[in-house]
């Protein structure tokens, strides 16, 4: 049966720890507002975001809305999600400054992803709501991925009542809404962390950088993304080497050619059915 757990991933620090501390702002904050009908003053919690300058050996590259939380575990999972590095090897170090809504992270990677970076330079116009933004080439937005090796599919029980299980993983989601989240589940079927941001991209690429970082096995593992399943969460997810994605909204039509030409599990779990399996393509059962 599956289970929920709440613990420490791992009791050595991180890797890929910025070596410079941030006071960052507060995630969200309360506003006043007015009731259209009887102009009643009231005041509610609403999300806040930041601009994030990500720059590499000193190169801007990015400006990205995000949620002021996680921003370590942002940098390193954009890194690699977006396919600018590897591995966390090629990371040497992430400094984080600013102050206020401006905010800046700066990562020091290998030469040889430097050089790469430079050959393939693409500056991202970074919204929270859009992943390919500033490509310039369809080459840079339908890259040569390598497939995945194939696994079987998670047991559906471990999918039983997830909606409700993962409220937990959404502290600010809960408070305040306007954002998305990504968990990971492992080979146990236990939901094990989360990530929350005001863009679905943004939430998986914390969720990758949080597996990274804490170096946790996603070998059997699955990801779970709380917003619809297009191209580029496909994209992030075979970087990282995740082999099942479960996704609480629909997946467009090329993020499930994708994940069948990659060897991609790909589940969408609706609201009131049971879950829907678009990858691997299952045999039909005779009549």
């Amino acid at each position: 049966m599956s289970q929920t757990v709440l613990r420490p991933m791992n009791s050595k620090p991180p890797v890929c720890a910025a070596s410079t501390a941030l006071s960052l702002p507060a995630a969200s904050n309360t506003y006043d507002y007015v009731q259209l009908s009887d102009a009643e003053r009231a005041s509610t919690p609403l999300a806040e975001e930041v601009a994030l300058a990500i720059a590499y050996n000193g190169l801007s590259q990015a400006v990205m809305l995000v949620s002021p939380t996680d921003l370590e575990d942002f940098a390193v999972g954009f890194s690699v999600g977006s396919g600018i590095v590897e591995s966390t090897d090629e990371i040497y170090d992430v400094k984080l400054s600013g102050s206020g809504s401006a905010l800046y992270a700066d990562l020091e990677i290998a030469s040889r992803a430097f050089w790469n970076l430079k050959n393939q330079r693409r500056q991202l116009a970074g919204t929270s709501g859009c992943g390919l933004c500033g490509v310039e080439a369809l080459e840079q937005a339908l890259p040569e991925l390598a497939s995945l090796p194939g696994a079987p599919l998670p047991p559906v029980e471990w999918l039983h009542d997830l909606r409700r299980r993962i409220d937990q993983f959404q502290p600010l989601g809960q408070h305040c809404g306007a954002v998305h989240a990504a968990l990971f589940m492992n080979s146990q079927g236990e939901l094990l962390l989360g990530r929350e941001d005001i863009g679905r991209h943004n939430a998986l690429d914390k969720l990758i950088g949080a597996l990274l970082r804490e170096q946790i096995d996603t070998q059997g593992g699955l990801a779970i993304v709380t917003s619809r399943c297009s191209l580029e969460l496909i994209q992030k997810v075979l970087r990282a080497g995740i082999q099942t994605l479960v996704s609480l909204s629909a997946p467009t039509g090329l993020a499930l050619q994708w994940a069948r030409k990659h060897q991609l599990n790909l589940i969408h779990l609706p609201k009131h059915s049971a879950p829907r399996v678009f990858s691997p393509v299952a045999e039909s059962k005779s009549p």
